[in-house]
């Protein structure tokens, strides 16, 4: 699940803007959820730093009695998220520029004038970032995307362990490092959609190697750095040899 954080000086707007995102989180079953939304820049810093993770930053770029500004936050939060969206909502569209400036890399700037436009530009964003998790606007997929149920799960590739057959027809189970998640594909698709650092090891196993902590020649099992055991086929050892 994505977290969304919020930082925003004038509470009013900070309302809106939270309950809004609530909705449509709701509405469009997003795999999101409100991290926090505050007035203090330096309350995102220490949720950052508790909780590691890709998220996505709405920031007012004048903070109101703040020791940093919210181009100066955004700084702060590259260094703890690289990867993170950061988004700015400011009443001054003349400072867009300095996101560049910031070297920022900003996905987007939303002028604050028009509350109802500030809000759809808002959900355009998530709609946006939402198609480049699914790998729709981006030449190297980072998550992987599936739909359990009614809700788009976005899972960070580097903490998936392996996929495995369920013994249910066209039903595959996800293993990650803290969640599995049960799903209609294949394991003959996900071989061909999938990067190179996952292995077909055996008909029911598609592995990412880079999971991988052992390797038991003699029963022909592997160990997952999670403690998990995944067969893998006799003509499959010199492959793994190799890769590992």
């Amino acid at each position: 699940m994505i977290p969304i954080y919020l930082c925003e000086d004038n509470e009013t707007i900070l309302t809106m803007q939270k309950n809004y995102l609530e909705k449509l989180i709701l509405i469009e079953n997003y795999d999101m959820a409100l991290a926090l939304c505050c007035v203090h820049p330096q309350e995102i810093l220490a949720a950052i730093k508790a909780s590691p993770k890709r998220g996505i930053y709405f920031l007012d770029v004048e903070l109101t009695n703040e020791p940093i500004d919210g181009f100066m936050l955004g700084q702060k939060i590259r260094k703890l998220d690289p990867e993170g969206f950061l988004i700015y909502v400011t009443a001054h569209k003349n400072l867009a520029f300095e996101t560049f400036r910031y070297h920022l890399a900003a996905f987007d700037y939303i002028v604050k004038e028009n509350p109802q436009t500030m809000l759809e530009q808002m959900r355009q964003n998530l709609t946006l970032i939402t198609k480049q998790l699914c790998g729709a606007q981006s030449g190297i997929q980072k998550f992987f995307s599936l739909k359990v149920m009614d809700v788009i799960k976005h899972i960070p590739m580097d903490e998936i362990l392996f996929f495995e057959t369920t013994g249910r027809t066209h039903r595959i189970e996800l293993h990650a490092a803290c969640d599995r998640m049960n799903f209609i594909g294949s394991l003959h698709d996900l071989e061909k959609q999938l990067d190179e650092r996952f292995l077909r090891i055996h008909r029911a196993y598609l592995v990412n190697t880079e999971q991988i902590s052992e390797l038991d020649l003699k029963h022909r099992e592997l160990r997952m750095k999670n403690g998990e055991i995944c067969l893998f086929s006799k003509n499959m050892k010199h492959i793994l040899l190799e890769r590992i």
